[in-house]
């Protein structure tokens, strides 16, 4: 149908670099909230932090530390996804899909698979914030009134 409205082509390249951005953008601006974070209570920054299913609780202020840098990360990463995917029905296939790598990522990483209670709440937490907010952002801006001219308007 080549009338459609917005009509869009597949592309995987595309697609495919929108994945690897939103992947960069999530593991940078969570190692900034944590070195951040780290730097505010004096601690030590550790990979652990980010791949570490077991440390993520209510229990110790590091747990505590890393669940609102998780939380805060969703906020910055649904920016990115306002900048960089623009598309309000993509947000969610996205979101999955940074925190379905995230997950492999801590399966490779501590070699057993994740199964901390607290771990799989952040992560559903951190999930529904960034797909939810970054959808509310995207959907702002597609729903922008088009200009129809450009010419000043005269009062005749």
């Amino acid at each position: 149908m080549a009338g459609q409205f917005r009509s869009y082509v597949w592309d995987p390249l595309l697609i495919l670099s929108q994945i690897v951005l939103m992947q960069a953008v999530y593991y940078g601006s969570l190692g900034l909230w944590l070195a951040l974070v780290d730097g505010l209570v004096r601690s030590s920054p550790s990979l652990d932090q980010m791949f570490d299913a077991e440390i993520l609780g209510f229990s110790t202020p590091p747990g505590r530390l890393s669940m609102m840098s998780f939380v805060l990360n969703a906020l910055t990463c649904a920016l990115g996804l306002l900048y960089f995917v623009r598309r309000g029905k993509q947000c969610l296939d996205f979101t999955v899909t940074v925190h379905f790598f995230h997950l492999l990522g801590c399966w490779f990483y501590s070699s057993r698979f994740p199964s901390a209670l607290t771990w799989w709440l952040v992560q559903a937490v951190c999930i529904a914030l960034m797909a939810v907010i970054g959808e509310y952002l995207c959907m702002r801006t597609e729903l922008k009134e088009i200009p129809l001219n450009s010419a000043p308007k005269s009062n005749v």
